[in-house]
């Protein structure tokens, strides 16, 4: 069983160094397809903007176990790239969104606290 909670220790200690590696895969290829338009989607500057940096940051922060601070940067990009895109969103996605929001990040809590928990004990 020490052998078991060792490399689950183990891998937590390496998983922030993974997640940036990820993440500067994932942006790199991107501006790679991007920059050499690929896909034909047009001008860069166009997809690379604010709103998609607090995306591509919340998820970043999500792959490194901080659910909470990732999910309302991810959750904020969203909303406010929803803003720049000719997508009418519907009535009840917009009154739902921010609350469903604020229930998920306190399920955050809620379960951060039973990891911290579980992780004490042992």
């Amino acid at each position: 069983m020490k052998n078991k909670d060792r490399l689950v220790h183990d891998h937590r200690e390496h998983h922030p160094q993974i997640g940036i590696g990820l993440f500067l895969i994932t942006l790199g290829l991107a501006l790679l397809v991007a920059t050499n338009d690929l896909l034909k989607l047009g001008d860069v500057k166009e997809y690379f903007t604010w709103e998609t940096a607090m995306i591509f940051i919340g998820v970043l922060l999500i792959l490194n176990f901080q659910f909470t601070g990732g999910l309302l940067l991810a959750a904020g990009g969203v909303w406010f790239l929803m803003d720049h895109i000719d997508y009418e969103m519907p009535e009840i996605i917009e009154t739902i969104y921010w609350p469903s929001v604020i229930i998920l990040i306190g399920l955050g809590f809620i379960v951060s606290s039973f990891l911290k928990k579980k992780t004490k004990s042992n």
